[in-house]
């Protein structure tokens, strides 16, 4: 066990869906740390469920935009200056650069936890002026970390080359199912012939295209989230009159999400090729999938490939339509191919889980001197 370390942890969003960040923090808790977690407090945020750690919410008057992110920023670092902490963990370029500001000043600890490669989101990469100003905090203040880690193995790898820093891995996977899927488990599953995508609902999300796609499926689509595409993807499932087979669901908590991914059939994660982050990326919700024996399509991109590979989970597919139909068609509509999917799915997850996941997180932080 540690000293009972004070560790503040810094994201930019909500924290009520939060998943990860709320499994590092409950783990870091649970060994001994003393954890306040800080994210935003938007106006239609719910109040926030009892954790073993603290949390606090940070309310700005501009909710997007640089003036968004320079009043965010501004007000975390006079939050940091004015209480103690003996170590800084940022989530993100967008929030380290008061976390190193302050743990330079205060002769503390940095850690920096990379989400996704911040520089290279779709909202970014293509906005060179915006791109280098992110690009330019997080090489400064990457330099001071103690502790650098993302979700992906060639993620690392990029941002180890990238940053000239070591970075680790800890994969965002959940908390391993006590559920049982026996052969009734798997046929109710298969009968029903329902598609889930959980997730923002934002470009290179590939929800256009499945929604093109399911005019040539027989099943429904279940879309669980919200975000800027919402009412533009309400309008095109109008437009091609696919009501009765496409589902807005709205936004869920995670246990309750977990509800609605255990009575799917399929999963959904194929995104664009809109940026090097996406590329490398390896989602919460395709480790998800496999914990409540859900195959899934998944984008043919390096970690997903690589991890189908070991185990054979779900198909991959690119973005097109008609692709997208032909792969979801292959697993909906051949019942000894989805048992073996999901006989799977039962193996990974004794694998893919944070129990697991959380013994190298722990590690890592007790190294921290």
């Amino acid at each position: 066990m540690n000293s009972g370390k004070k560790i503040v942890f810094t994201v930019i969003n909500d924290l009520s869906y939060d998943q990860r960040m709320h499994r590092i923090c409950g783990t870091l808790s649970l060994h001994g740390y003393h954890i306040l977690l800080v994210g935003r407090l938007l106006n239609v945020s719910k109040s926030l469920d009892t954790k073993s750690y603290q949390q606090k919410r940070i309310k700005c008057i501009f909710n997007k935009g640089m003036l968004f992110y320079a009043e965010y920023n501004i007000r975390l670092l006079f939050f940091l200056l004015f209480n103690k902490f003996d170590i800084y963990y940022a989530v993100d370029a967008d929030t380290i650069l008061p976390q190193a500001l302050v743990s330079m000043i205060k002769g503390k600890k940095l850690v920096y936890d990379a989400h996704e490669y911040f520089t290279e989101v779709p909202e970014v990469t293509n906005r060179k002026f915006v791109k280098n100003i992110w690009k330019s905090i997080e090489k400064f203040a990457v330099k001071k970390a103690v502790l650098c880690y993302t979700v992906a193995p060639e993620l690392a790898k990029v941002l180890s080359a990238n940053l000239n820093k070591k970075f680790e891995v800890i994969r965002s996977v959940p908390l391993q199912k006590n559920i049982v899927i026996d052969d009734k488990y798997i046929t109710q599953k298969y009968d029903r012939k329902i598609i889930i995508y959980q997730g923002a609902l934002n470009r290179g999300r590939g929800l256009q295209q499945l929604i093109h796609a399911m005019q040539h499926i027989d099943a429904t689509l279940w879309i669980v989230g919200t975000g800027d595409l919402e009412n533009e993807l309400k309008s095109l499932v109008d437009n091609m009159h696919l009501q009765d087979k496409i589902i807005f669901k709205g936004l869920y908590k995670p246990d309750e999400m977990g509800k609605l991914t255990e009575e799917a059939t399929l999963g959904y994660n194929v995104l664009e090729n809109d940026g090097l982050s996406y590329y490398y990326s390896l989602s919460n919700k395709f480790f998800d999938y496999i914990q409540y024996g859900t195959p899934s399509i998944s984008s043919n991109f390096p970690e997903y490939v690589h991890i189908l590979k070991q185990y054979p989970v779900g198909v991959t597919s690119n973005i097109d339509p008609a692709e997208l139909s032909k792969k979801i068609n292959l697993l909906l509509c051949d019942a000894t191919l989805y048992h073996k999917m999901v006989s799977n799915c039962m193996e990974a997850r004794k694998e893919l889980n944070w129990e697991n996941e959380s013994k190298k997180l722990i590690q890592l932080f007790d190294e921290i001197k």
